[in-house]
């Protein structure tokens, strides 16, 4: 039995199989998702559908694209130009796949693996205990009554740096952009959203989230996938999962019990421009 953990796959179907087929993804092996199951690419709705048919062998946190398509299943969103969502809003079972996403957590942490896994990471002025409580906060909020209320709230770029007394929808919403939005930050944590590139781009005064120093170590080896220019971050413990397969480039996966990285060639669906 093997643990393996795949960036995102944003619809991209045939390479997603083509990958777990490459690393001979067997009935006993789990596997862990960041985030991103949908959108740009072809076959989200065959992407929900496998996953969620893999029931407890699969791990999958929530991405920005994830909950971009629940708030436009709610209601409270429209769709935008490049989505590639119409196949699963037009599907039969698409409420119980809806159901079944929105159950998916933000975090996902395995201290006998050494692994925590997040959409975007997580900001170094948490702990791996308070990441885990803003998490819950937000996870109870999907799966009760609020949900569509928290759909309504959830677009927006302020707050944009984090205090613990921030209530309301603010601080879910702040939560929720820390978790699926991070790219770069201020030392004191202040977020920045327009710069989408690789680390070329980085503002002046803002810094890649995991180059900055962490006030508590997490003692764990973070997971996280978003952002398809960065590449490398050249660093054993923060492992970056999304190769920009939609893009043109690859899809890749690590075997967590021993850091094997394995990959698998994408054919790319649109120009880069996450």
């Amino acid at each position: 039995m093997a643990t393996y953990a795949v960036g995102d796959i944003q619809g991209c179907y045939d390479e997603f199989i083509g990958l777990l087929d490459k690393i001979g993804f067997g009935d006993k092996d789990r596997l862990w998702i960041a985030g991103d199951l949908v959108n740009r690419g072809p076959k989200s709705l065959e992407v929900l559908r496998f996953v969620k048919q893999l029931g407890p062998r699969a791990r999958c946190v929530l991405g920005n694209h994830d909950l971009h398509l629940l708030a436009i299943h709610h209601g409270t969103a429209s769709g935008k130009r490049k989505d590639t969502l119409t196949p699963v809003l037009e599907a039969e079972d698409r409420d119980e796949l809806m159901h079944w996403l929105q159950q998916q957590p933000l975090l996902v942490d395995d201290k006998a693996l050494g692994y925590v896994m997040t959409h975007a990471g997580i900001p170094p002025h948490w702990s791996l205990k308070q990441a885990k409580s803003l998490a819950h906060e937000v996870e109870q909020v999907l799966r009760s009554t609020l949900a569509n209320e928290y759909f309504r709230h959830m677009y927006g770029n302020q707050p944009d740096s984090w205090k613990d007394k921030l209530k309301g929808w603010e601080r879910l919403r702040l939560i929720t952009n820390y978790f699926t939005r991070m790219r770069f930050l201020t030392p004191s944590g202040k977020l920045e959203f327009s710069a989408n590139g690789g680390l070329d781009t980085q503002p002046e005064g803002y810094f890649p989230w995991y180059a900055l120093p962490r006030e508590r170590k997490l003692n764990r080896t973070q997971l996280f996938g978003h952002w398809a220019a960065l590449g490398s971050t050249g660093r054993e413990e923060v492992i970056a999962l999304d190769t920009g397969c939609v893009w043109g480039n690859k899809l890749t996966a690590v075997r967590l019990e021993d850091g094997e990285l394995f990959s698998c060639g994408c054919a790319g669906h649109l120009d880069f421009n996450p």
